[in-house]
C-alpha cells in the first residue's frame, strides 16, 4: 500500500478547523482566540524544524549526531520536569533530580528495546533511535514531574506527621514510604489510563500512524503494544528516582527533615 502524502493545500484545509475554534472564542467571550493562533502558529514553526533536523539527521545516519539530537531531548526533558513543581529544591536540586531520573529511565529502557525488541541495524539507527527516545521521554517527563511535585509538596503538607514519626524512633526512610508510594503511584496513572482505553476507547497515535503509512494492522498492534509496555517500564523508573532523590535530599546525616533544604523563594 502507497501511503498517501500531504500537500500544504491539505493542512490549509484542516487548519480551518483551529480557525473555527477562534471564531468560537470570539462568539462566546471565551478570550483565548489570540492564545490559539500562537499556539497553532509555534506548532507548525516547531514541527516543520524538527523534521528538517530529523530529515539531515537520519541522512548523515551518524551515531554522535544521533546522540547528540537524544542529548538535546533529553536535556529539555529534565528541564521541563524541574521546572514543573510549584516548590524547589535549592541550587539546582530540582533539575539535578531531574536529569538523573530522565538519563537512567530513558537510556535503560531505549537501549532494551534497540538491543532485544526492534535489533536495527546499526543498533543507532537514527530512524529508530530518535523517534523511540521522544516518545519515552514524553511519559519520563509525565511520571517525573508527578512524582517529584508530590514529594515535595507532601514533605511540607504532612511535615507535622513526618516529624512525629521521626521523634519516635521511625528510620527516615520508613517515615517517607507513604509518600513515595504515594509519588509513585500518581507517576504511574497517566500510563495505567493509556493502557485501559488503548484499542477500546481510543487507537493509539503510534498505531494510528502506522495504519496510516501502510503497515499491516496486526503489526501496527504489535509496535503499540512494545511502546506502551516501554512506556509503562520507563514512567515507573523515572517516578521512583525522581521520588527517592528528593525524598534522599530532604535530610541529613542525622535523618532529620529539612525542609529548609527547599528554596524559599519557591511559590
Amino acid at each position: 500500500m502507497t501511503p498517501i502524502l500531504l500537500d500544504p493545500a491539505d493542512l490549509a484545509l484542516a487548519g480551518t478547523l483551529l480557525v473555527a475554534d477562534g471564531v468560537l472564542s470570539v462568539i462566546l467571550g471565551l478570550g483565548i482566540h489570540r492564545r490559539l493562533a500562537i499556539a497553532g502558529a509555534r506548532m507548525v514553526v516547531q514541527l516543520l524544524g524538527v523534521g528538517l533536523v530529523l530529515r539531515f539527521v537520519f541522512a548523515a545516519s551518524s551515531p554522535a549526531l544521533t546522540l547528540g539530537v537524544v542529548a538535546v531531548m533529553a536535556l529539555v526533558a529534565a528541564r521541563e520536569i524541574g521546572a514543573r513543581p510549584s516548590s524547589r529544591l535549592a541550587g539546582f536540586g530540582n533539575y539535578a533530580v531531574a536529569a538523573t531520573a530522565v538519563a537512567v529511565s530513558t537510556g535503560l529502557t531505549a537501549a532494551l528495546a534497540l538491543a532485544t525488541a526492534i535489533r536495527p541495524q546499526p543498533l543507532w539507527d537514527p530512524r529508530y533511535a530518535v523517534p523511540l527516545a521522544g516518545i519515552i521521554l514524553g511519559s519520563v517527563l509525565n511520571a517525573g514531574s508527578l512524582g517529584l511535585d508530590t514529594v515535595l509538596r507532601g514533605a511540607v503538607q504532612q511535615r507535622a506527621g513526618i516529624e512525629a514519626r521521626l521523634a519516635l524512633g521511625v528510620p527516615y526512610a520508613t517515615a517517607m514510604r507513604p509518600l513515595l508510594r504515594e509519588a509513585v503511584r500518581l507517576g504511574l496513572l497517566p500510563i495505567v489510563n493509556q493502557m485501559t482505553a488503548a484499542g477500546v476507547i481510543t487507537l493509539p497515535g503510534i498505531m494510528t500512524g502506522q495504519i496510516l503509512a501502510g503497515l499491516d494492522p496486526m503489526q501496527a498492534v504489535k509496535y503499540q503494544i512494545l511502546v506502551m509496555f516501554l512506556l509503562a517500564g520507563s514512567s515507573g523508573a523515572a517516578a521512583v528516582i525522581a521520588a527517592s532523590l528528593a525524598i534522599r535530599r530532604l535530610t541529613d546525616e542525622r535523618q532529620r527533615l529539612r525542609l529548609d533544604h527547599l528554596d524559599s523563594r519557591a511559590d
